[in-house]
């Protein structure tokens, strides 16, 4: 139960109030409306007692302040507790729209100023969740989608410019980049039949992944702004002709691909298995969106290929064992903890083994194929023995080797070992026969099999023969 506090309820009312009537009358000095907003800032941090600020009249005249304010100091301090109050109350969000000041957010996202960048971003981020927001109005006839992309267009300059000279950006900057990103996705997921506006921000988009350094060892991989990057090319159009020379430069067309690669390389060790589906999944789909959208010609396929699936030196032994990205990958195609995660992985993998069924075997083993190919309906391939033909197919799909691979573990035939175990006695033999024989006759009967028992067919054939009570083992 929250504690009631009248004198915190009695300063927020009285500062509401005094700057409600100065937009009627202007009767605060600049200095004392500034000082008014940054009081009530840190009053609505928290909530509780605090509530004069959450109601219609308190946002209307934050709204009014954020806006239409000739000071840009006002505004900036106006915007700040408007903000906090949509972030803490989300009935907030749909008082703000009623207002119809959606349109002068994206006009303040023109100005050429990393915080108002920020805040403005973050207010009509803030309209994108549940409210009746209209997205393709403001994209039409605000220039949402120009003004983003503009933003994101400076942002590529400056960063570019921080890596090539080895300094750091403004920690404002990175806040409003990281807000900008987060506002694209959202805008993109929602209002989706104006995904075409947004395609110019694809360039800018890598060009930042391309300029930025991985985080040092010990911070997540994907920790803003990289993260927020790679989310924010999901819903975008990278099959478009447009974009293509930025995601495969002439001069280094693998440079994204190996950017993304260690990303993910990284993300599978510093992730636990529950982050995996929210923070890695995107990550995922991009990888596979960028092989499967690379020119025929281009080295990018090769480098993917060659980068997530096993390499011959893995198949030495049964596959998924060691610490590879390869073997990763595949221990997690199947992970329980993480299913958007291994199908996102699953669909990966069949797509850099481009979507042939029979590469897809002959790359990671039928054992880890099979639940992809059953629940997608896909045909399991003929001829998993890996004669002369499927080991041709295996080094298409990647794999240089000819030497013949188990189809089931992936591994090379001549490099399988197994348990050191006694041959069977022939009493022995005639019993596991025996069992076989009656459990072919089930299956047969319920309709689970219909092939000829082999048992049976070995009898027929002349090939079985039943011993003697009397018989003893020759022994040596």
């Amino acid at each position: 139960m929250s504690s009631i506090d009248p004198a915190k309820l009695q300063a927020v009312t009285a500062l509401v109030d005094k700057l409600t009537e100065d937009l009627k009358s202007t009767s605060l000095s600049p200095e004392e409306r500034d000082k008014a907003l940054e009081e009530l800032k840190v009053y609505g941090r928290d909530p509780r007692n605090a509530d004069p600020i959450f109601t219609k009249q308190g946002i209307e005249t934050l709204t009014k302040h954020a806006f239409d304010s000739p000071s840009e100091t006002t505004s900036r301090n106006a915007l700040r507790v408007l903000c906090n109050a949509m972030l803490l109350k989300p009935e907030t969000r749909q008082r703000f729209v009623d207002l119809g000041y959606e349109s002068k957010a994206c006009q303040t996202l023109k100005k050429d100023n990393w915080d108002d960048e920020f805040l403005a971003t973050r207010v009509i981020f803030f309209s994108t969740y549940g409210t009746t927001v209209d997205l393709a109005k403001l994209i039409e006839e605000e220039h949402l989608a120009e003004s983003m992309v503009a933003n994101l267009a400076r942002h590529a300059s400056r960063i570019s410019e921080h890596a090539k000279n080895k300094t750091k950006p403004d920690p404002v900057e990175l806040m409003a980049l990281g807000e900008t990103l987060r506002l694209l996705f959202n805008v993109t997921s929602r209002c989706p039949s104006k995904l075409d506006a947004f395609t110019a921000a694809v360039p800018h988009i890598v060009t930042l992944l391309l300029s930025l350094d991985i985080p040092p060892k010990g911070t997540p991989p994907l920790e803003a702004p990289l993260g927020p990057l790679v989310n924010a090319l999901m819903n975008l159009k990278l099959d478009s002709e447009e974009v293509r020379p930025c995601l495969y430069p002439k001069d280094a067309p693998s440079s994204l691909a190996e950017k993304l690669v260690k990303l993910l390389d990284l993300s599978l060790t510093a992730y636990s298995d529950q982050e995996l589906d929210a923070t890695v999944t995107p990550l995922v789909c991009i990888v596979s969106s960028i092989y499967e959208n690379a020119p025929a010609d281009s080295p990018v396929r090769d480098f993917i290929r060659k980068s997530l699936l096993p390499s011959e030196e893995e198949r030495t032994k049964v596959l998924g064992k060691g610490d590879t990205l390869p073997a990763r990958l595949l221990v997690n195609m199947t992970n329980p903890i993480a299913p958007e995660f291994a199908k996102a992985v699953s669909h990966l993998l069949f797509n850099v083994s481009d979507k042939d069924a029979h590469k897809f075997v002959e790359s990671i083993g039928y054992g880890y194929a099979s639940g992809f190919l059953f629940q997608n309906n896909i045909p399991v391939p003929e001829g998993l023995g890996g004669g002369d033909d499927e080991k041709g197919e295996s080094s298409k799909a990647g794999q240089s080797s000819k030497r013949a691979v188990n189809p089931i573990t992936g591994q090379f035939l001549d490099t399988e070992t197994f348990p050191d175990m006694p041959e069977m006695t022939m009493e022995e033999k005639e019993r596991e026969a025996e069992r076989l024989f009656v459990l072919f006759e089930r299956a047969r009967k319920l309709g689970i099999v219909n092939v000829e028992n082999p048992v049976a067919k070995a009898v027929q054939e002349g090939r079985f023969e039943e011993l003697p009570d009397d018989y003893e083992e020759d022994s040596d």
